[in-house]
């Protein structure tokens, strides 16, 4: 069956049904060509035969000499000669043929015979004619021809001659086999060089289709030999050529594709692209992590589920109805996603879209912190500002009317003023810090001593707020490289924020123990602890766990900022942990440090 289907095949049997045809044809005229020709031939010879005959009964009317010429010729060419003189008068060849002899009646009745004696003119038929035997009567096919003869006395007679047709048929038949045998030899000459020139032809297409397997493989190096210079040899240069344009032009597109792989994988954004139908072609990292995180977040299992958010999915339908570029926002496991979805375009058609999603948070953070930065500086400046104003005005306006108001005034308005102060330090120190300004002075400090120093400095300030102060101090003799003056502002923030937010007769703990790598220390309050949702932000500016400010040591909101980045600073760490109505602990982690004078940010 694969012969049949090949080139090789169907050029041969082209070919061959080609020739076929033609010889068929050919043969088909030619036997009726030579068997007219062989008919015609015998007609014409047994006509010349008949018309000598008769010319020598003419002339001479011997009978003897006639009949031995009619003799001689029917032995000769196997024919059976009858000479009509009149109805009465007629002579008979010898018989050579087991036909017999036709009657005598048969010349006289015979619609075409009877035309030598009714037209005077000679006549050549063929047909199936009756024989007198002895014993039997039989047909058999004859040629018949007849020529009139004129005697003397004005009497019309004829020369009749007949032979059977398998003379002619026996010619016949052997140019019939001539023929038969030429065309055989030429379809059999026309199949092998029908199949050597197909062979020939297709051997370099076999070719090819080997390369060309070759290069769907990849192997772009494949090569066809040119062996000709005809439309093959230039359709094997055609497939070089075109190999070595594949080669390049993929080389190319495996390095763009690389090059938006790692454009794709560099990219902060994430990107999405869509097809048609809305299913997910190409992905990168941030992407897959949207991706990843709003299906934990509608509970769907990550590996099998091929869901896209319903916003996304919406944005996807506006632009393959609309054609023209949508954005969103979505909202998924606490973080904020803007959506930019572009159409790409088949030509006239929408075939899909690409989606850039960039993540919000940080910058919506930072617009909240800015807000709440001037909200809260604001509301700070305020309360001092507007007592400064007042207390001025009563002042001026000798509201006070003995010394001992008059100084009161003027201490409240001292006070605030110090309180303004101490705010505009804390926001300079607190912008140093984050800018990378802070100079650390690194000492070599006992991390026992110190802690107990600072227990000491906060005993009386416990019991003027009737708050037990405990120390749980391990003593240790290793030493830590810090700057003293940095830990104390935040050893004094913490213990201060625990004695002031801790209710009568509470207990602040101050915990001290040596780690592997460090130093971890603990302010552990009896207070009425922070909120759940607000523990994440006590490291932020201004943040206040008295929301109320209705005490009256209410700080600024900015010294846990502070301690958080001299930690840091210190390549430390901090954290707080609280539940309501069972307090709060704020841990911090020191490093040993090395002594190296030159820690400057």
């Amino acid at each position: 069956m694969m012969f049949w289907r090949s080139v090789v095949g169907k050029l041969w049997v082209t070919i061959l049904l080609l020739v076929s045809v033609v010889l068929l044809i050919l043969t088909i005229l030619l036997l009726q060509y030579f068997e007219r020709f062989h008919t015609e031939r015998a007609e014409d010879e047994l006509l010349s035969h008949a018309s000598l005959m008769g010319s020598v009964i003419e002339e001479e009317e011997t009978q003897q000499r006639v009949i031995s010429m009619a003799n001689t010729i029917s032995s000769t060419y196997g024919t059976e000669a009858v000479i009509i003189l009149n109805a009465e008068d007629y002579w008979y060849s010898d018989s050579i043929f087991s036909g017999g002899q036709l009657p005598l009646s048969l010349f006289y009745e015979d619609d075409i015979l009877s035309r030598v004696f009714d037209e005077q003119e000679s006549i050549a038929t063929e047909g199936h004619y009756l024989f007198e035997s002895i014993g039997e009567e039989q047909t058999e096919e004859l040629l018949i021809v007849g020529t009139p003869v004129q005697f003397p006395e004005g009497e019309i007679g004829a020369v009749f001659l007949y032979q059977p047709l398998d003379v002619v048929e026996e010619a016949t038949s052997q140019t019939t086999n001539i023929i038969l045998l030429s065309a055989a030899i030429a379809i059999i000459l026309t199949t092998v060089f029908a199949f050597f020139l197909t062979t020939r032809i297709t051997a370099p297409l076999r070719k090819m289709r080997r390369a060309s397997l070759e290069v769907a493989k990849g192997n772009f190096d494949t090569k066809v030999p040119i062996l000709t210079n005809d439309e093959i040899g230039l359709l094997g240069i055609a497939f070089n050529r075109m190999a070595r344009a594949l080669n390049t032009n993929l080389n190319a597109l495996n390095q763009e594709k690389e090059q938006l792989s790692r454009i794709l994988s560099s990219m902060a954004d994430g990107v999405i692209t869509l097809d048609r139908d809305g299913g997910v072609m190409v992905t990168n990292p941030p992407a897959n992590e949207f991706i990843g995180a709003w299906l934990y977040d509608q509970g769907y299992d990550i590996e099998e589920s091929g869901q896209l958010p319903e916003e996304l999915e919406k944005l996807f339908e506006k632009v393959v109805s609309q054609e023209k570029e949508q954005m969103g926002e979505v909202d998924v496991q606490g973080r904020s996603w803007v959506i930019l979805m572009t159409p790409l375009y088949d030509q006239n058609h929408v075939r899909g879209a690409v989606a850039v999603m960039r993540d919000m948070t940080e910058e919506r953070l930072h617009d909240k912190l800015r807000k709440d930065f001037i909200a809260n500086v604001s509301h700070e400046l305020r309360t001092p500002i507007s007592m400064l104003q007042g207390y001025s005005e009563a002042i001026i306006d000798d509201v006070a009317g003995s010394d001992e108001e008059k100084k009161e005034l003027a201490q409240i308005i001292y006070d605030e003023s110090l309180r303004m102060g101490r705010l505009v330090n804390e926001l300079l120190d607190l912008a140093r810090i984050e800018a990378g300004h802070i100079q650390l002075n690194i000492e070599s400090v006992n991390m026992t001593e110190f802690s107990e120093r600072i227990f000491r400095k906060f005993t009386g300030v416990a019991k003027e707020n009737d708050v037990d102060l405990i120390s749980e101090i391990a003593a240790s003799d290793a030493e830590a490289y810090v700057d003293p003056d940095r830990i104390e502002q935040v050893m004094t923030n913490l213990v201060d924020n625990a004695i002031r937010y801790t209710s009568v007769n509470g207990s602040v703990t101050i915990r001290l123990e040596e780690l592997i790598n460090g130093f971890k220390l603990e302010i552990e309050d009896s207070g009425a602890g922070i909120p759940e949702e607000d523990l994440p932000f006590v490291f932020e500016r201004f943040y206040k766990a008295d929301k109320a400010r209705t005490r009256g040591r209410a700080g600024t909101g900015l010294g846990l900022a502070i301690v958080k980045n001299i930690v840091e600073a210190h390549k430390g760490r901090v954290s707080a942990h609280s539940k309501i109505g069972e307090g709060t602990t704020f841990s911090v982690f020191l490093p040993f440090g090395e002594a190296d004078d030159d820690m400057v940010e």
